[in-house]
């Protein structure tokens, strides 16, 4: 062979175990400044599968993954007991990990109970196509409460707005949107009130009809209605205003007329008589005693 063939071949050779030999050292080093940070985990409970609202956490539902001590989410728990048997009260993605804001306390109850803040309550009314929004009430949206009925004290049918801003708890049994997200068309829909909210509601379900009026979840606006009278719908007080004519004055009361006292008659005449020391007075044209 070639001596100048061999050089270039040896040259070549030795120039490729140099780099392999950089490349090896820069892996090595690589790899063993990530070997901490493997050993630096945390275990993590996350939902097996998805979770949601209402659901009573079982073993099934949750696994322990790992994740670096730095990425540990606040609120997330490291054991798998700490989250059995507490409710559901917002929507756990599979995979995710349980926080302490999505679950309620351990006994709290089933369904709506978890759901339902403290001093609040779940109130539960007929509606149908018509007073359900035509079955676009969702739970979570916001609706207006207006009752319709006939007070005693008037005669004819009133329209009033008895309750603003309520949220919608549930629609029928479901207390979530279904898999596609489309409204849900139900009998009852159930509204979270306080409890004086509760006996407005009730009375109204009970004495009136109810309409619920669908509002932007953003406005918080509390709008200050005098209500409808079905009178006002068809226009029959503006009418009776123009056709009324003004009410006739009074017409005055004759007087009775009484008739003045006759005058008194006038004073006889009188004389004075004077007897030597004595003065007396006598009347002229009267008869005195003994006189003919």
């Amino acid at each position: 062979m070639d001596r100048r063939f061999l050089t270039v071949l040896g040259v070549s050779l030795l120039f490729a175990l140099v780099i392999s030999a950089v490349f090896y050292q820069l892996t090595a080093r690589a790899s063993g400044a990530k070997k901490p940070e493997q050993t630096d985990l945390k275990d993590i409970v996350v939902a097996a599968r998805p979770l949601s609202i209402g659901t009573t956490v079982k073993p099934a539902d949750i696994k322990v993954a790992k994740v670096p001590n730095a990425a540990f989410p606040k609120g997330a728990f490291s054991k798998a007991e700490e989250v059995i048997d507490r409710p559901i009260i917002s929507n756990v993605l599979i995979d995710e990990p349980v926080l302490e804001g999505r679950l309620a306390a351990r006994g709290s109850g089933l369904g709506l109970a978890p759901i339902i803040p403290v001093g609040m309550r779940a109130v539960t009314v007929r509606v149908n196509d018509v007073t359900g929004i035509s079955g676009f009430v969702l739970p979570g949206m916001r609706v207006d409460v207006l009752v319709t009925g006939r007070p005693p004290s008037s005669d004819g049918t009133i329209t009033a707005t008895c309750l603003q801003n309520m949220v919608v708890l549930s629609a029928g049994t479901a207390i979530q949107p279904d898999a596609r997200g489309n409204a849900i068309q139900a009998a009852t829909v159930t509204l979270l009130a306080t409890p004086d909210q509760a006996e407005t509601l009730t009375l109204a379900n009970t004495e009136g009809r109810i309409q619920l009026v669908l509002r932007n979840g953003s406005d918080q606006t509390i709008e200050k209605t005098p209500g409808r009278d079905v009178s006002e719908l068809y226009g029959v007080r503006a009418v009776h205003k123009k056709a009324e004519a003004p009410a006739p004055r009074p017409r005055p009361q004759p007087v009775a007329m009484v008739a003045a006292p006759p005058p008194p008659p006038p004073p006889p005449d009188q004389i004075v008589v004077i007897r030597g020391t004595t003065k007396t007075v006598e009347v002229v044209g009267v008869n005195r005693p003994g006189d003919k």
